[in-house]
Protein backbone atom coordinates (compact mmCIF):
# COMPACT_ATOMS: atom_id res chain seq x y z
CA UNK A 1 0.00 0.00 0.00
CA UNK A 2 1.26 3.25 -0.89
CA UNK A 3 0.31 6.48 0.59
CA UNK A 4 -0.17 9.71 -1.67
CA UNK A 5 3.13 12.78 -0.39
CA UNK A 6 1.92 16.20 -0.51
CA UNK A 7 -1.06 16.22 -2.34
CA UNK A 8 -2.57 19.76 -2.31
CA UNK A 9 -6.39 19.80 -0.68
CA UNK A 10 -8.96 21.40 -3.27
CA UNK A 11 -10.73 24.55 -2.69
CA UNK A 12 -13.55 23.38 -4.81
CA UNK A 13 -15.03 20.35 -4.76
CA UNK A 14 -17.45 19.21 -7.38
CA UNK A 15 -20.15 17.52 -6.25
CA UNK A 16 -20.86 13.81 -7.25
CA UNK A 17 -24.54 14.21 -8.22
CA UNK A 18 -27.21 11.36 -8.57
CA UNK A 19 -27.39 8.93 -10.90
CA UNK A 20 -24.20 9.85 -14.05
CA UNK A 21 -24.93 13.70 -13.71
CA UNK A 22 -21.29 13.88 -12.42
CA UNK A 23 -20.35 12.84 -16.05
CA UNK A 24 -16.30 11.74 -16.64
CA UNK A 25 -15.82 14.83 -18.68
CA UNK A 26 -16.88 17.26 -15.72
CA UNK A 27 -14.96 15.56 -13.10
CA UNK A 28 -11.81 15.70 -15.83
CA UNK A 29 -12.64 19.75 -16.32
CA UNK A 30 -12.80 20.00 -12.96
CA UNK A 31 -9.49 18.38 -12.08
CA UNK A 32 -7.42 20.25 -15.13
CA UNK A 33 -8.90 23.50 -13.52
CA UNK A 34 -6.85 22.62 -10.41
CA UNK A 35 -9.96 21.13 -8.40
CA UNK A 36 -11.32 18.08 -7.09
CA UNK A 37 -13.44 16.34 -10.02
CA UNK A 38 -15.89 14.06 -8.90
CA UNK A 39 -17.58 11.21 -10.51
CA UNK A 40 -20.98 9.13 -9.05
CA UNK A 41 -20.38 5.79 -8.11
CA UNK A 42 -24.82 5.57 -7.24
CA UNK A 43 -25.95 2.85 -9.66
CA UNK A 44 -22.85 2.33 -11.67
CA UNK A 45 -22.80 -0.91 -13.13
CA UNK A 46 -26.47 -0.42 -14.36
CA UNK A 47 -24.60 2.66 -15.95
CA UNK A 48 -22.19 0.43 -17.10
CA UNK A 49 -24.30 -2.12 -18.73
CA UNK A 50 -26.45 0.24 -20.54
CA UNK A 51 -23.71 1.80 -22.32
CA UNK A 52 -22.53 -1.26 -23.39
CA UNK A 53 -25.84 -2.10 -24.32
CA UNK A 54 -25.91 0.91 -26.19
CA UNK A 55 -22.71 0.17 -28.11
CA UNK A 56 -19.96 2.05 -27.02
CA UNK A 57 -19.73 3.84 -29.99
CA UNK A 58 -16.88 6.15 -29.01
CA UNK A 59 -15.24 3.16 -27.45
CA UNK A 60 -14.19 4.89 -24.12
CA UNK A 61 -15.19 1.95 -22.04
CA UNK A 62 -13.73 -0.78 -23.91
CA UNK A 63 -10.56 1.41 -23.98
CA UNK A 64 -10.10 1.21 -20.21
CA UNK A 65 -11.78 -2.42 -19.67
CA UNK A 66 -8.14 -2.76 -21.77
CA UNK A 67 -6.72 -1.13 -17.96
CA UNK A 68 -8.54 -3.43 -16.28
CA UNK A 69 -6.35 -6.14 -14.34
CA UNK A 70 -8.58 -9.21 -15.05
CA UNK A 71 -9.19 -9.57 -18.77
CA UNK A 72 -11.43 -13.02 -18.32
CA UNK A 73 -14.16 -10.88 -16.51
CA UNK A 74 -13.91 -8.49 -18.96
CA UNK A 75 -14.47 -10.96 -22.05
CA UNK A 76 -17.61 -12.19 -19.67
CA UNK A 77 -18.74 -8.58 -19.23
CA UNK A 78 -18.58 -8.31 -23.35
CA UNK A 79 -20.55 -11.34 -23.73
CA UNK A 80 -23.48 -10.48 -21.99
CA UNK A 81 -24.02 -6.77 -22.44
CA UNK A 82 -21.99 -5.34 -25.30
CA UNK A 83 -24.21 -4.52 -28.20
CA UNK A 84 -22.47 -4.22 -31.55
CA UNK A 85 -23.83 -0.70 -32.78
CA UNK A 86 -26.04 -0.60 -29.86
CA UNK A 87 -30.09 -2.04 -29.12
CA UNK A 88 -33.04 -0.95 -31.19
CA UNK A 89 -34.10 2.18 -29.67
CA UNK A 90 -37.39 0.57 -29.07
CA UNK A 91 -35.91 -2.24 -27.04
CA UNK A 92 -35.61 -2.48 -23.18
CA UNK A 93 -32.47 -2.72 -21.31
CA UNK A 94 -30.72 -6.00 -20.25
CA UNK A 95 -31.05 -5.36 -16.28
CA UNK A 96 -28.27 -6.52 -13.61
CA UNK A 97 -29.00 -8.83 -10.51
CA UNK A 98 -30.49 -6.65 -7.80
CA UNK A 99 -28.14 -6.28 -4.79
CA UNK A 100 -28.23 -8.79 -2.09
CA UNK A 101 -26.59 -10.18 1.06
CA UNK A 102 -25.15 -13.20 -1.53
CA UNK A 103 -24.49 -11.72 -4.72
CA UNK A 104 -23.54 -14.21 -7.55
CA UNK A 105 -19.50 -13.40 -8.27
CA UNK A 106 -20.37 -11.70 -12.13
CA UNK A 107 -22.59 -9.14 -9.81
CA UNK A 108 -20.16 -8.57 -7.46
CA UNK A 109 -17.04 -8.45 -10.57
CA UNK A 110 -19.68 -5.69 -12.73
CA UNK A 111 -19.62 -3.37 -9.46
CA UNK A 112 -15.53 -3.51 -8.95
CA UNK A 113 -14.95 -3.17 -13.22
CA UNK A 114 -17.76 -0.50 -13.40
CA UNK A 115 -15.94 1.56 -11.07
CA UNK A 116 -12.70 1.00 -12.10
CA UNK A 117 -14.08 2.03 -15.58
CA UNK A 118 -16.03 5.10 -14.39
CA UNK A 119 -12.68 6.19 -12.55
CA UNK A 120 -10.46 5.51 -15.06
CA UNK A 121 -11.99 7.79 -17.76
CA UNK A 122 -11.89 10.42 -15.64
CA UNK A 123 -8.64 10.10 -15.05
CA UNK A 124 -7.55 10.00 -19.02
CA UNK A 125 -5.89 13.36 -19.93
CA UNK A 126 -5.72 15.09 -16.52
CA UNK A 127 -2.81 14.81 -13.90
CA UNK A 128 -5.29 16.97 -11.08
CA UNK A 129 -7.15 15.12 -8.74
CA UNK A 130 -10.40 12.82 -9.36
CA UNK A 131 -12.68 11.60 -6.10
CA UNK A 132 -16.03 9.08 -6.33
CA UNK A 133 -18.88 9.87 -4.32
CA UNK A 134 -20.88 6.27 -2.86
CA UNK A 135 -24.25 6.64 -0.84
CA UNK A 136 -23.77 5.11 2.61
CA UNK A 137 -27.33 3.62 1.97
CA UNK A 138 -26.67 1.44 -0.38
CA UNK A 139 -24.39 -0.52 1.70
CA UNK A 140 -24.71 -3.76 -0.71
CA UNK A 141 -22.55 -2.16 -3.19
CA UNK A 142 -20.53 -0.74 -1.09
CA UNK A 143 -17.21 -2.99 -0.85
CA UNK A 144 -17.18 -3.87 -4.33
CA UNK A 145 -17.63 -0.34 -5.69
CA UNK A 146 -14.71 1.49 -3.61
CA UNK A 147 -12.30 -1.77 -4.44
CA UNK A 148 -12.78 -1.05 -8.04
CA UNK A 149 -12.12 2.72 -7.85
CA UNK A 150 -9.15 1.77 -5.41
CA UNK A 151 -7.57 -0.60 -8.35
CA UNK A 152 -8.07 2.94 -10.99
CA UNK A 153 -6.12 4.56 -8.90
CA UNK A 154 -8.38 7.28 -7.32
CA UNK A 155 -7.65 9.79 -5.48
CA UNK A 156 -10.59 10.64 -3.14
CA UNK A 157 -13.83 8.78 -2.01
CA UNK A 158 -16.65 11.02 -0.38
CA UNK A 159 -19.92 9.54 1.26
CA UNK A 160 -23.13 10.34 2.21
CA UNK A 161 -26.54 9.23 3.42
CA UNK A 162 -25.74 8.16 6.64
CA UNK A 163 -22.85 6.95 9.01
CA UNK A 164 -20.37 5.83 7.09
CA UNK A 165 -17.81 4.51 10.60
CA UNK A 166 -16.95 1.48 8.30
CA UNK A 167 -15.55 3.03 5.59
CA UNK A 168 -11.76 4.26 6.79
CA UNK A 169 -11.18 0.26 7.88
CA UNK A 170 -12.72 -1.41 4.77
CA UNK A 171 -10.03 1.09 2.53
CA UNK A 172 -7.30 -0.11 4.33
CA UNK A 173 -8.24 -3.50 4.42
CA UNK A 174 -8.88 -3.33 0.42
CA UNK A 175 -5.80 -2.01 0.22
CA UNK A 176 -3.65 -5.55 1.27
CA UNK A 177 -6.26 -8.20 -0.17
CA UNK A 178 -7.80 -8.95 2.97
CA UNK A 179 -11.39 -10.91 2.95
CA UNK A 180 -13.70 -8.60 4.02
CA UNK A 181 -16.51 -8.96 6.47
CA UNK A 182 -18.78 -5.90 5.75
CA UNK A 183 -21.64 -5.42 8.12
CA UNK A 184 -25.34 -4.75 6.98
CA UNK A 185 -28.04 -3.58 8.59
CA UNK A 186 -31.01 -5.77 8.89
CA UNK A 187 -34.52 -4.07 9.78
CA UNK A 188 -35.95 -6.20 12.79
CA UNK A 189 -32.73 -8.35 13.51
CA UNK A 190 -30.38 -7.54 16.38
CA UNK A 191 -27.30 -7.98 15.06
CA UNK A 192 -25.67 -7.03 11.61
CA UNK A 193 -25.79 -9.41 8.94
CA UNK A 194 -22.21 -9.85 7.20
CA UNK A 195 -21.50 -9.07 3.05
CA UNK A 196 -18.19 -11.35 1.97
CA UNK A 197 -16.53 -9.68 -0.46
CA UNK A 198 -13.04 -10.97 -1.90
CA UNK A 199 -10.80 -8.69 -3.53
CA UNK A 200 -8.39 -11.52 -4.52
CA UNK A 201 -11.48 -12.93 -6.97
CA UNK A 202 -10.07 -9.98 -9.28
CA UNK A 203 -7.34 -11.85 -10.59
CA UNK A 204 -3.61 -10.03 -11.49
CA UNK A 205 -3.70 -7.45 -8.75
CA UNK A 206 -1.05 -6.16 -7.76
CA UNK A 207 -1.73 -4.86 -4.11
CA UNK A 208 2.02 -3.60 -3.26
CA UNK A 209 1.35 -0.63 -5.96
CA UNK A 210 -2.56 0.54 -4.75
CA UNK A 211 -2.55 4.00 -3.31
CA UNK A 212 -5.07 4.99 -0.51
CA UNK A 213 -7.21 7.38 -1.37
CA UNK A 214 -8.41 10.16 0.84
CA UNK A 215 -12.13 9.53 2.48
CA UNK A 216 -14.32 12.39 3.35
CA UNK A 217 -17.53 11.90 5.05
CA UNK A 218 -20.57 13.99 4.12
CA UNK A 219 -22.13 14.30 7.34
CA UNK A 220 -24.78 17.43 8.13
CA UNK A 221 -23.85 16.87 12.40
CA UNK A 222 -20.84 18.64 14.09
CA UNK A 223 -21.62 16.00 16.43
CA UNK A 224 -21.21 13.08 14.02
CA UNK A 225 -18.13 14.58 13.29
CA UNK A 226 -16.67 14.53 16.72
CA UNK A 227 -18.41 10.88 16.95
CA UNK A 228 -16.29 9.83 13.72
CA UNK A 229 -12.90 11.67 14.50
CA UNK A 230 -12.41 9.97 17.77
CA UNK A 231 -11.69 6.29 16.76
CA UNK A 232 -8.95 5.36 14.19
CA UNK A 233 -10.69 2.96 12.75
CA UNK A 234 -13.75 5.52 11.91
CA UNK A 235 -11.65 8.62 11.20
CA UNK A 236 -12.12 9.96 8.05
CA UNK A 237 -9.21 12.27 6.41
CA UNK A 238 -12.18 15.35 6.07
CA UNK A 239 -15.35 16.06 6.34
CA UNK A 240 -18.37 17.92 3.88
CA UNK A 241 -20.41 19.65 6.25
CA UNK A 242 -23.84 19.70 4.14
CA UNK A 243 -26.40 22.18 4.98
CA UNK A 244 -30.09 21.67 4.40
CA UNK A 245 -30.43 23.82 0.78
CA UNK A 246 -28.18 21.06 -0.65
CA UNK A 247 -29.71 19.01 -3.59
CA UNK A 248 -30.64 15.50 -3.48
CA UNK A 249 -30.74 13.81 -0.07
CA UNK A 250 -30.97 16.33 2.95
CA UNK A 251 -30.59 14.96 6.68
CA UNK A 252 -34.15 14.32 7.97
CA UNK A 253 -34.46 17.51 10.54
CA UNK A 254 -34.32 17.60 14.22
CA UNK A 255 -37.72 19.43 14.71
CA UNK A 256 -40.80 17.27 15.36
CA UNK A 257 -43.35 19.67 13.52
CA UNK A 258 -41.24 19.51 10.18
CA UNK A 259 -43.91 19.90 7.78
CA UNK A 260 -44.43 23.71 6.27
CA UNK A 261 -47.95 23.80 4.97
CA UNK A 262 -47.65 23.79 1.61
CA UNK A 263 -46.33 20.26 2.66
CA UNK A 264 -42.34 20.65 2.37
CA UNK A 265 -40.13 19.71 4.46
CA UNK A 266 -38.47 22.68 6.72
CA UNK A 267 -35.38 23.38 8.68
CA UNK A 268 -34.53 25.09 11.58
CA UNK A 269 -31.38 26.53 13.05
CA UNK A 270 -31.14 23.06 14.92
CA UNK A 271 -30.52 21.00 11.55
CA UNK A 272 -27.49 23.38 10.91
CA UNK A 273 -23.64 22.15 12.09
CA UNK A 274 -22.16 24.48 14.71
CA UNK A 275 -19.09 25.21 12.37
CA UNK A 276 -16.48 26.29 15.69
CA UNK A 277 -17.11 22.63 16.84
CA UNK A 278 -16.62 21.12 13.56
CA UNK A 279 -13.02 22.71 13.41
CA UNK A 280 -12.41 21.77 16.73
CA UNK A 281 -11.93 18.20 15.71
CA UNK A 282 -9.15 19.06 14.03
CA UNK A 283 -9.71 17.70 10.63
CA UNK A 284 -10.29 19.58 7.24
CA UNK A 285 -13.27 20.49 6.55
CA UNK A 286 -15.40 21.17 3.39
CA UNK A 287 -18.55 23.46 3.36
CA UNK A 288 -21.89 22.37 1.26
CA UNK A 289 -25.13 23.58 0.57
CA UNK A 290 -25.60 27.45 -0.07
CA UNK A 291 -21.98 27.91 -0.97
CA UNK A 292 -22.70 28.46 -4.65
CA UNK A 293 -21.37 32.33 -5.03
CA UNK A 294 -17.52 33.94 -5.02
CA UNK A 295 -18.51 35.41 -1.60
CA UNK A 296 -19.91 32.11 0.28
CA UNK A 297 -16.24 30.52 -0.70
CA UNK A 298 -14.52 33.69 0.68
CA UNK A 299 -16.81 33.50 3.50
CA UNK A 300 -16.41 29.02 3.89
CA UNK A 301 -12.38 29.77 3.79
CA UNK A 302 -12.80 32.57 7.04
CA UNK A 303 -14.66 30.26 8.75
CA UNK A 304 -11.97 27.96 8.66
CA UNK A 305 -13.17 25.51 6.25
CA UNK A 306 -10.30 24.55 3.13
CA UNK A 307 -13.21 25.27 0.57
CA UNK A 308 -16.29 24.33 -0.38
CA UNK A 309 -18.41 21.97 -2.22
CA UNK A 310 -20.72 22.52 -4.97
CA UNK A 311 -23.37 20.53 -7.21
CA UNK A 312 -25.96 22.19 -9.23
CA UNK A 313 -23.68 24.74 -10.49
CA UNK A 314 -22.16 21.81 -12.05
CA UNK A 315 -25.04 19.91 -12.66
CA UNK A 316 -26.58 22.37 -15.08
CA UNK A 317 -23.31 22.80 -16.75
CA UNK A 318 -22.38 21.88 -20.16
CA UNK A 319 -20.40 18.49 -19.20
CA UNK A 320 -22.97 17.48 -17.60
CA UNK A 321 -24.80 14.48 -17.91
CA UNK A 322 -28.20 15.56 -18.03
CA UNK A 323 -29.88 15.37 -21.27
CA UNK A 324 -30.21 18.29 -23.04
CA UNK A 325 -34.10 18.52 -23.14
CA UNK A 326 -33.51 18.50 -19.30
CA UNK A 327 -31.08 20.93 -18.89
CA UNK A 328 -32.35 23.42 -21.21
CA UNK A 329 -35.95 23.54 -19.01
CA UNK A 330 -34.33 23.93 -16.25
CA UNK A 331 -32.31 26.94 -18.03
CA UNK A 332 -35.14 28.34 -19.31
CA UNK A 333 -36.82 28.59 -15.85
CA UNK A 334 -33.76 29.85 -14.28
CA UNK A 335 -34.03 32.66 -16.95
CA UNK A 336 -37.17 33.91 -16.19
CA UNK A 337 -37.83 33.40 -12.71
CA UNK A 338 -40.16 30.22 -12.74
CA UNK A 339 -38.03 27.58 -11.49
CA UNK A 340 -39.41 25.51 -8.34
CA UNK A 341 -37.47 23.28 -6.01
CA UNK A 342 -39.13 21.60 -3.33
CA UNK A 343 -37.93 20.04 -0.56
CA UNK A 344 -40.61 16.53 -0.64
CA UNK A 345 -40.76 14.39 2.96
CA UNK A 346 -41.61 11.14 0.92
CA UNK A 347 -40.13 11.09 -2.59
CA UNK A 348 -37.06 8.82 -1.52
CA UNK A 349 -37.50 5.15 -0.54
CA UNK A 350 -34.87 6.04 1.66
CA UNK A 351 -36.98 8.25 4.14
CA UNK A 352 -34.50 10.86 3.66
CA UNK A 353 -35.91 14.56 2.72
CA UNK A 354 -35.35 14.53 -0.85
CA UNK A 355 -35.32 17.72 -3.24
CA UNK A 356 -37.20 17.75 -6.58
CA UNK A 357 -37.06 19.97 -9.51
CA UNK A 358 -41.07 21.48 -10.47
CA UNK A 359 -41.05 20.33 -14.24
CA UNK A 360 -43.77 19.41 -16.38
CA UNK A 361 -43.49 15.94 -18.16
CA UNK A 362 -41.40 14.75 -15.07
CA UNK A 363 -42.32 12.46 -12.01
CA UNK A 364 -42.86 15.40 -10.29
CA UNK A 365 -46.07 16.07 -12.77
CA UNK A 366 -49.23 14.44 -10.77
CA UNK A 367 -50.69 13.12 -13.59
CA UNK A 368 -47.07 11.44 -15.14
CA UNK A 369 -46.45 10.40 -11.13
CA UNK A 370 -50.08 8.48 -11.66
CA UNK A 371 -50.03 7.02 -15.02
CA UNK A 372 -46.88 5.10 -13.97
CA UNK A 373 -47.11 1.47 -13.21
CA UNK A 374 -45.01 1.20 -9.91
CA UNK A 375 -42.02 -1.33 -10.47
CA UNK A 376 -39.04 -2.33 -8.67
CA UNK A 377 -36.62 -3.57 -11.23
CA UNK A 378 -33.33 -1.64 -10.07
CA UNK A 379 -33.71 -2.14 -6.44
CA UNK A 380 -30.67 -0.19 -5.51
CA UNK A 381 -32.59 1.40 -2.39
CA UNK A 382 -34.05 -2.10 -1.42
CA UNK A 383 -33.66 -2.57 2.44
CA UNK A 384 -32.64 -6.17 3.87
CA UNK A 385 -35.65 -7.32 6.41
CA UNK A 386 -35.56 -9.95 8.53
CA UNK A 387 -38.80 -12.13 7.49
CA UNK A 388 -40.63 -14.21 10.03
CA UNK A 389 -39.29 -17.49 9.36
CA UNK A 390 -35.78 -15.80 9.92
CA UNK A 391 -34.53 -15.66 6.47
CA UNK A 392 -33.52 -12.59 4.67
CA UNK A 393 -36.30 -10.47 2.49
CA UNK A 394 -35.71 -7.44 0.51
CA UNK A 395 -38.09 -4.14 -0.23
CA UNK A 396 -38.44 -0.99 -1.12
CA UNK A 397 -41.05 1.54 -0.70
CA UNK A 398 -40.75 2.70 -4.65
CA UNK A 399 -41.79 -0.79 -5.41
CA UNK A 400 -45.96 -1.49 -5.82
CA UNK A 401 -47.86 -0.67 -2.54
CA UNK A 402 -49.29 -4.23 -1.77
CA UNK A 403 -46.13 -6.08 -2.42
CA UNK A 404 -44.56 -3.30 -0.07
CA UNK A 405 -47.35 -3.96 2.84
CA UNK A 406 -47.40 -7.45 2.33
CA UNK A 407 -43.28 -7.69 3.06
CA UNK A 408 -44.02 -5.71 6.16
CA UNK A 409 -43.43 -2.57 4.96
CA UNK A 410 -45.64 -0.02 7.14
CA UNK A 411 -48.99 0.95 6.41
CA UNK A 412 -49.25 4.00 3.96
CA UNK A 413 -45.33 4.46 4.39
CA UNK A 414 -45.35 3.79 0.17
CA UNK A 415 -47.59 5.92 -0.41
CA UNK A 416 -45.77 9.23 -2.81
CA UNK A 417 -42.53 7.36 -3.08
CA UNK A 418 -41.30 7.58 -6.41
CA UNK A 419 -38.48 5.44 -8.10
CA UNK A 420 -35.18 7.15 -7.60
CA UNK A 421 -33.37 4.66 -9.35
CA UNK A 422 -35.13 4.30 -12.61
CA UNK A 423 -35.79 8.21 -12.26
CA UNK A 424 -32.62 8.98 -12.10
CA UNK A 425 -31.48 7.01 -14.97
CA UNK A 426 -33.75 8.67 -17.22
CA UNK A 427 -31.78 11.87 -16.29
CA UNK A 428 -28.73 11.10 -18.05
CA UNK A 429 -30.74 9.42 -21.14
CA UNK A 430 -30.80 5.90 -19.91
CA UNK A 431 -34.12 5.41 -18.62
CA UNK A 432 -35.59 1.95 -19.60
CA UNK A 433 -38.40 1.54 -22.48
CA UNK A 434 -40.95 -0.89 -21.47
CA UNK A 435 -43.08 -2.32 -24.01
CA UNK A 436 -41.51 -0.59 -26.85
CA UNK A 437 -42.89 2.76 -26.23
CA UNK A 438 -42.81 3.46 -22.75
CA UNK A 439 -40.03 5.35 -21.64
CA UNK A 440 -39.20 5.69 -17.86
CA UNK A 441 -40.18 9.97 -16.67
CA UNK A 442 -37.31 11.66 -15.58
CA UNK A 443 -36.89 13.35 -12.00
CA UNK A 444 -34.36 15.91 -11.38
CA UNK A 445 -32.79 17.32 -7.93
CA UNK A 446 -31.06 20.47 -7.59
CA UNK A 447 -30.01 22.53 -4.78
CA UNK A 448 -32.50 25.49 -3.12
CA UNK A 449 -30.54 28.03 -3.28
CA UNK A 450 -29.48 28.96 -6.55
CA UNK A 451 -27.92 32.44 -6.46
CA UNK A 452 -24.86 31.28 -8.03
CA UNK A 453 -26.48 29.79 -10.84
CA UNK A 454 -28.77 33.07 -11.66
CA UNK A 455 -25.46 34.56 -11.72
CA UNK A 456 -23.65 32.45 -13.91
CA UNK A 457 -26.83 31.82 -16.34
CA UNK A 458 -26.18 36.52 -16.46
CA UNK A 459 -22.28 36.13 -17.32
CA UNK A 460 -22.44 33.05 -19.90
CA UNK A 461 -26.12 34.29 -21.72
CA UNK A 462 -27.94 30.83 -20.00
CA UNK A 463 -24.52 28.35 -21.00
CA UNK A 464 -21.87 27.71 -19.02
CA UNK A 465 -19.05 25.24 -18.66
CA UNK A 466 -17.63 23.26 -16.00
CA UNK A 467 -13.81 25.43 -16.19
CA UNK A 468 -16.11 28.29 -16.15
CA UNK A 469 -17.95 27.32 -12.64
CA UNK A 470 -14.46 27.10 -11.05
CA UNK A 471 -13.33 30.34 -12.16
CA UNK A 472 -16.62 31.87 -11.24
CA UNK A 473 -16.35 30.37 -7.85
CA UNK A 474 -12.71 31.21 -7.14
CA UNK A 475 -13.00 34.60 -8.33
CA UNK A 476 -13.00 36.53 -4.93
CA UNK A 477 -9.96 34.36 -3.96
CA UNK A 478 -6.45 35.41 -4.66
CA UNK A 479 -5.00 31.79 -5.96
CA UNK A 480 -1.24 31.33 -6.66
CA UNK A 481 -0.02 29.79 -9.69
CA UNK A 482 -1.01 26.22 -9.64
CA UNK A 483 -4.87 27.49 -8.81
CA UNK A 484 -4.66 25.04 -5.60
CA UNK A 485 -3.45 27.03 -2.77
CA UNK A 486 -5.30 30.32 -1.33
CA UNK A 487 -3.28 33.36 -0.85
CA UNK A 488 -4.04 34.46 2.78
Amino acid sequence: MKRRENVELPIIIQGGMGIGVSSVQMAREVANMGQLGVVSGTAIDSVFARRLQDGDLDGDIRWALAKFPDQECVAEILNRYYVVGGRDSDSSYLDLPKLSLSPTPFATKMLVAACFVEVTLAKRETEGLIGINFLEKIQLATPASIYGAILANVDYILMGAGIPADIPQLIRDLLVGNHIEFKIKVEGADKAHILHFEPNSIKGVDFPTLYRPKFLAIISSHILANYLARDENTRPDGFVIEGPTAGGHNAPPRSKNSLGEDGQVTFTEKDLADIEKVKAVGLPFWLAGGYGTPEKVREAIEMGAVGVQVGSLFALSQESGITNDLREKVLQGLMIGTLEIRTEPKTSATGFPFKVVEINGTATDPDVYEARTRKCDLGYLRSPFLRPDGGIGYRCSGEPITTFEFKGGGVGEAEKVKCLCNALMANIGLGQVRWGTYHEPALLTLGSDLSGAVELSAMHSGCWTSANVVEFLTSALKISADAKTVIR
